[in-house]
């Protein structure tokens, strides 16, 4: 008798696990099917599981082609139920091509082509209530996106627009998504929400038409690079009851969030300075999106996430920032430094593209201070440290994968949760962040 195994989620059952579990047992003559528990799925970085586990069990068992269900609660699981079940052959969804490889020395591994027809995909919309999610752009943030949506229930990324089809085409071949559109009207016409993830300078526009269109939306950053964009984007949001984020995905991270409640607390005193560095060495080249002579440069390109701890912490009422700013030959900012000044704190950022610097993030106080080392915008771990350095304390939080789970989750829920309030990242702190790049984009002009 061949054994197959598979596992699986299998949250808001719909059309796509039933094929999935269909086709999976049509490989052998046995199917076992390994069910998650939730405290498994938060831990590998599932967001938003909506039944229980007993329901999804439930649900696996009625459709009729499991043959023994187990539950899965730990990742070296499947080696162990490979062998003890003496499986022929694994089996789980393309969109996981290449994970599991490792299996490949106990059993075959086939990983199934995902069902994109359109009649499935609305059918799975209309059961479950998921929001279709397109895709605006095709570029590296486009791809992090896509491998990050899957965590997440109850969004599924169905289509893709880029002005050149040709790249749209390509893009949805190889992410196995049902449509792809040159026409951002029809594209529109196609989802519930986007997530904008196009260069800077296109922003505004395709925000303020998926917004006009009904869409919510979620958009890389910076969001918009003028104040006045930024007002009117979030006013057209609350007038159309829309869901609109800027998507800096530190904002959303567990460690950070914690990190923010750490310094709120009053365990490091009152909070006089923030400094906040992000630097990446990026080639010189002019076809790349860090070196576009009108937006491109590495305070526009880094500096929303720098920004992002200084208004958590010390609000969005500051004087002018001003500027130091090292450019290249094509007037790029290669390396900025920022400096702020509020009524009794100041701050500073520092970026740079062509400069490389320790990229931490440290906040003092009058008892102590919060360090987070280098990525500190993929904040894991922080350390509090006081004047005795016995007393100092460490924290830890995931971030899986690329971290944009967590904001793709906080959109799923600001979307069915309407009258939520999303203090992770305020309309009022977004703003903020735009004046910082106008105010920046002037003075590089040498306009102020």
């Amino acid at each position: 008798m061949k054994k197959v195994i598979t596992y699986g989620t299998f949250d808001l059952f719909h059309e796509g696990h039933r094929r999935l579990l269909e086709r999976a047992k049509a490989l052998g003559d046995y199917l076992i099917v390994g069910v998650t528990t939730e405290q498994y799925d938060i831990q590998r970085g599932k967001m938003n599981v909506v039944d229980s586990l007993m329901r999804r069990i439930d649900n696996v068992r009625s459709c009729g082609y499991a043959d023994e269900i187990i539950v899965e609660d730990h990742p070296s699981q499947k080696i162990g139920d490979v062998q003890k079940y003496n499986i022929d052959i694994f089996v789980v969804g393309s969109d996981w091509r290449g994970t599991f490889d490792y299996l490949k020395e106990y059993c075959e591994v086939v990983y199934l082509e995902r069902t994109k027809d359109i009649s499935s995909t609305d059918l799975r919309i209309e059961r479950n209530r998921s929001i279709r999610l397109g895709i605006v752009g095709s570029g590296r943030i486009a791809e992090r996106t896509l491998s990050e949506v899957k965590f997440v229930s109850g969004i599924s990324a169905t289509s893709v627009f880029n002005p050149r089809l040709s790249s749209a085409k390509a893009f949805a071949d190889r992410f196995e998504l049902a449509r792809a559109f040159d026409k951002y009207e029809d594209f529109l016409d196609n989802v519930d929400g986007v997530y904008i993830a196009s260069p800077h300078e296109t922003h505004y526009e395709y925000a303020r038409l998926a917004l006009l269109a009904g869409k919510h939306v979620l958009c890389e950053k910076p969001m918009v690079l003028y104040e006045n964009e930024a007002r009117e984007l979030y006013e057209l949001a609350q007038q159309t009851g829309l869901v609109l984020m800027e998507a800096i995905k530190t904002a959303y991270a567990p460690s950070f969030l914690n990190l923010l409640a750490t310094a709120k607390s009053g365990r490091i005193g009152k909070i006089y300075d923030v400094e906040a560095t992000f630097t990446k060495l990026v080639p010189s080249d002019s076809k790349a999106r860090e070196y576009s002579p009108v937006v491109g440069g590495s305070f526009t390109e880094l500096a929303s996430y720098n920004l992002l701890p200084i208004v958590k912490l010390l609000g969005t009422k500051f004087n002018d920032p001003r500027f130091e700013i090292f450019k290249d030959n094509t007037e790029v900012d290669i390396y900025t430094k920022a400096y702020f000044r509020f009524e009794d704190a100041i701050a500073t950022v520092k970026t740079g593209i062509g400069v490389k610097s320790e990229g931490q993030l440290l906040v003092s106080g009058t008892r102590g201070y919060i360090q987070v080392k280098s990525p500190w915008w993929l904040t894991r771990t922080f350390e509090v440290c006081y004047e005795n350095p016995d007393d100092n304390e460490s924290f830890y939080a995931p971030f899986p994968g690329y971290g944009m789970r967590f904001e793709i989750a906080d959109f799923v829920r600001n979307i069915n949760e309407p009258a939520r309030r999303n203090y992770k990242l305020t309309v009022e702190e977004s703003i903020a962040m735009a004046r910082v790049m106008e105010k920046f984009l002037q003075v590089r002009k040498g306009k102020s």
